[in-house]
């Protein structure tokens, strides 16, 4: 198939999706562009709508309405109204709310305020709690009764502030609001999956919808022992993409760069992939021909070739530096499985070869080992092309 200018900008692209709500609408949008998608949920998130602890809480703040009231997720203040509807509570809910000073953490929290007919007052700009905490810490709350809408679960890879607790320092009387929990899913498989082809560079990105999806990624991958190396493949050729700034705080707090829209919705988290993916991607011209590496395929003279994971994993050596010599024993080094022997790897390059549909554009330098046969335009890319030319005369294997 060929890759084409408009309309499949993501062609050939590999994209994981750890959302748990809304993933086959994201995944829609992503493969209406051209892309594979490897879906894994991350979260499984646990509405408490039966949960004793947030009725008793509700039917207290509708006996005495909170001055402040803060949602900070939309599926979290929509679980509320949902629980409140069952109880026969939502219109004396809304009335309590409705008399007190509505603030939404972000946009998805402001749409859900709103379609329980109600009105916020106020929301960040950032949608961050730290932007909450300074506006109300501004203005002094001391004494003051301030419901928080909570939203799952804190943990080590969470390095939000703890909205309640600095309130309570504050001198603010804060009820916390349970709504829902997360933890991750039941089956894990999807999940060490998506981890592992992450870790391998066998994606060309992976998208986040939340911080807590983030969260129960990099618990699992520290679970399994592929933290590190998850961690290098996202500081490397696998682009983290988070629909905002909190939820690409807890990569960020690891030094991972995240690349993110500028508005915090699923459309534009899925034109931002397709705009990104493309500008990043370099495309490289050898033995006439030109070839751009994606995760688990390649796209040669605008064809997109899926390759098997032997092939993948030599064409992400030899493209790493590209024109440097690559010794037999360091491809081997790199094919699954491993091994002794170096035939294992002619063999590997004599498929590469055949599946790249171009077998020149590998060279074979005698007694040394392989590189990408570079034309003489992109010898920028490469450390060694003083030896091209009369150092590729050995058979082609």
């Amino acid at each position: 198939m060929s890759v084409a200018n408009t309309g499949d900008p993501l062609r050939g692209f590999t994209i994981g999706v750890t959302a748990a709500r809304r993933s086959e609408e994201f995944t829609t949008l992503l493969t209406r562009r051209g892309a594979n998608v490897v879906l894994a949920p991350a979260i499984r998130i646990i509405p408490l709508v039966d949960d004793a602890e947030l009725e008793r809480v509700t039917q207290d703040l509708i006996d005495n309405p909170p001055e402040i009231a803060i949602a900070t997720t939309g599926i979290g203040f929509r679980g509320w109204m949902e629980a409140a509807e069952g109880w026969g509570s939502a219109e004396d809910l809304r009335g309590a709310l409705s008399s007190s000073r509505l603030l939404a953490r972000g946009p998805k929290a402001t749409g859900a305020i709103r379609a329980a007919g109600l009105r916020e007052e106020w929301s960040p700009a950032s949608e961050s709690s730290a932007e909450v905490i300074d506006h109300l810490l501004a203005e002094g709350i001391e004494g003051r009764r301030i419901a928080v809408q909570m939203h799952g679960a804190a943990t080590e890879w969470e390095p939000l502030p703890d909205l309640c607790e600095v309130l309570r320092i504050a001198g603010a009387h804060v009820v916390p609001v349970p709504v829902y929990r997360w933890t991750p899913p039941d089956d894990q498989t999807a999940m060490d999956r998506l981890i592992e082809l992450t870790a391998a560079g066998g994606l060309d990105a992976v998208s986040f919808t939340s911080a807590p999806a983030v969260a129960s990624m990099l618990m699992r991958a520290k679970e399994i022992g592929l933290i590190n190396s998850l961690l290098q493949a996202f500081g490397g050729p696998v682009l983290a993409v988070c629909v905002g700034p909190v939820t690409a705080a807890p990569l960020e707090a690891l030094g991972v760069p995240t690349t993110m829209p500028g508005r915090a919705r699923l459309g534009s988290l899925a034109r931002h992939i397709a705009e990104e993916l493309p500008r990043r991607s370099v495309t490289l011209q050898a033995a006439g021909h030109s070839l751009a590496v994606r995760g688990g395929c390649v796209v040669v003279d605008g064809e997109v070739r899926p390759l098997p994971p032997a092939a993948m994993a030599l064409t992400r050596t030899l493209t790493r530096v590209p024109g440097r010599v690559v010794t037999r024993e360091e491809l081997l080094s790199v094919l699954p499985g491993g091994g002794e022997d170096t035939h294992a790897v002619e063999t590997a390059i004599a498929r590469l070869r055949a599946g790249l549909g171009a077998p020149k554009m590998v060279q074979t330098i005698v007694k040394r080992g392989y590189r990408l046969a570079l034309d003489t335009t992109d010898c920028a890319h490469a450390d060694t092309c003083d030896e091209a030319g009369g150092n590729d005369d050995g058979p082609q294997t």
